[in-house]
């Protein structure tokens, strides 16, 4: 893998001052909730990291897997559940230390850990051993064919340093701990960190003994990232020249960008589905219904999920700036088809009809949680689906919080209705049903907060994880869609399209997981 598609601005910058001459001023709505690389599988959290911290494998711009800290991978041909990796030579940790397969092994048990809210990617893995310095084999539960593809945001951590600041557990965010691991790194890419205020903003400098200083562009010699919740001083940050690259640009706004000199958008289909999560437990955590839950009658979520206007939202809260969906998976994935996307036609009529059948004629109360500062016009999303539901006699109150107070609401079943975001980076149907369908428990079930459990597909998600008969694999996921989506514990909203904004000047390499990795951007 080698760049050389440079700009004459960028070689000017590298070669004619015979050093890197640019920081990029990059605003999004949300902070990482931590630097702790295995603490929070979050979309925001994981970008920031991936500018300092690396995985074995990751993906470029296009979505393709390509070599990270390992330059080889492959299935022992003597056994099908043994993966063998050759690791990079010659890498450093910032700190110097040198990069061998004992982090590897040291990374992945911490990433393993029953703290650790990375361990459902990679549940899988049975163990991992060091075959010599620079070699690994990780063996699986029963052969698993997607594992590789389930690796790219499994950092590696230096195993002397967590040692010797005492981080070798992985940091309890929900419980509010801080830890060494949590506002500092020591990782082995292309950024290092300078300086880390949370919520305010995280600073970092090119590390000049980076193994890809040749490989890739490598323009900007500096990083600031600042979290700027507020839509309109985020327009404002841009468009004075505060910032130079902003994520989260606000729908209404981008007319304005596309017209004014010295900005320009770059917007793609993303690999995220917005939806809204409820709760089928016994009991509703809230609400005025006392000693059972209407949520549990499938007919009222019929109901709801034929009261959301999808395109109402798609066309007046998005500005057309999202695809209306009608399963919790984007296009991008293994199992999705375009009969599955079909979404229930809009029918108040229909949907009071279902509720009067299940006895909920009057309606009933409910609290919907919601993020105010990690998704699209998430609160306006939630403000209009408030409006829909009392239509058919629901009452909703919305809680609209900062996505560092709403996550742990949704992971500790707080909530009765909520709202999430999913990105696939496996682009596959089993990291759905790991997270969000499998009944909640260790490994399993991570962001399941509707407490729905179908043996099935319990049984169902754990055998496709090592089905190497992919005809017999994809046949077991459309038969477990016709499951989920018949029960109806999410209601589908849209799949996000991204849109970046930026001075014309930054040469932003786009990905549909909105994964920012500066080391690919050049400068026009």
């Amino acid at each position: 893998m080698k760049y050389t598609t440079m700009t004459a601005t960028a070689l000017a910058l590298v070669l004619g001052t015979g050093a890197y001459a640019e920081t990029l001023k990059w605003a999004r709505s949300g902070d990482a909730l931590t630097l702790d690389p295995h603490a929070q599988n979050e979309g925001v959290t994981v970008a920031v990291m991936h500018q300092m911290m690396e995985p074995l494998l990751i993906r470029d711009p296009s979505g393709e897997l390509v070599p990270g800290l390992a330059t080889e991978w492959s299935v022992s041909p003597e056994n099908p559940d043994v993966w063998n990796f050759k690791l990079r030579e010659g890498v450093k940790f910032h700190d110097g230390a040198d990069f061998t397969a004992e982090d590897v092994v040291f990374s992945f048990e911490r990433a393993l850990s029953e703290q650790s809210d990375m361990k459902g990617i990679i549940s899988s893995i049975a163990s991992v051993e060091a075959v010599n310095d620079y070699e690994v084999n990780i063996t699986t539960k029963g052969a698993n064919p997607i594992l590789p593809a389930t690796l790219p945001n499994i950092f590696v951590i230096d195993k002397g340093w967590a040692e010797a600041n005492d981080v070798v557990g992985v940091q309890d965010v929900e419980g509010g701990e801080e830890t060494y691991a949590s506002l500092n790194v020591n990782g082995t890419g292309p950024y290092k960190l300078v300086s880390r205020e949370n919520d305010v903003k995280t600073v970092m400098t090119i590390n000049e003994d980076y193994w890809g200083k040749d490989e890739f562009p490598m323009v900007y010699t500096d990083i600031e990232f600042t979290p700027i919740q507020n839509q309109a001083t985020r327009m404002a940050a841009l468009l004075s020249g505060e910032v130079d690259f902003i994520q989260d640009v606000p729908v209404q706004d981008l007319e304005r960008i596309k017209s004014t000199d010295g900005m320009k958008v770059l917007t793609a289909p993303q690999n995220r589905v917005i939806f809204f999560g409820l709760n089928v437990a016994d009991e509703l955590v809230g609400g005025n219904v006392d000693g059972k839950n209407p949520l549990q009658d499938i007919r009222v979520r019929e109901a709801m999920n034929i009261a959301v206007n999808r395109e109402a939202i798609q066309q007046v809260v998005m500005r057309g700036q999202s695809q209306p969906a009608g399963v919790i998976m984007p296009p991008f994935v293994n199992g999705w088809t375009e009969a599955l996307d079909q979404y229930p036609e809009y029918d108040i009529e229909k949907a009071k009809a279902l509720m009067e059948e299940a006895g909920y004629g009057d309606g009933f109360s409910i609290t919907l949680n919601c993020p105010n500062d990690r998704y699209v016009n998430d609160e306006a999303i939630c403000q209009a689906a408030v409006g829909m539901m009392a239509q058919i006699g629901i009452d909703v109150n919305l809680e609209a919080l900062p996505k560092a107070q709403h996550f742990p609401l949704v992971n500790g079943l707080s909530t009765d209705m909520y709202m999430l975001g999913w990105g696939i980076p496996s682009y596959d149907s089993e990291y759905i049903f790991n997270f969000l369908y499998h009944t909640k428990g260790d490994l399993y079930g991570a962001w399941n907060g509707t407490r729905y459990s179908n043996e099935k597909i319990d049984e169902m998600t754990q055998a496709i994880a090592s089905e190497v008969d992919l005809e017999k694999r994809n046949a077991m996921i459309a038969e477990m869609w016709e499951i989920a989506k018949a029960d109806t514990v999410y209601l589908p909203i849209h799949h996000q399209v991204l849109n970046w904004a930026m001075k014309d000047s930054v040469g932003a390499a786009m990905d549909s997981d909105d994964q920012v990795k500066v080391k690919y951007f050049t400068i026009d």
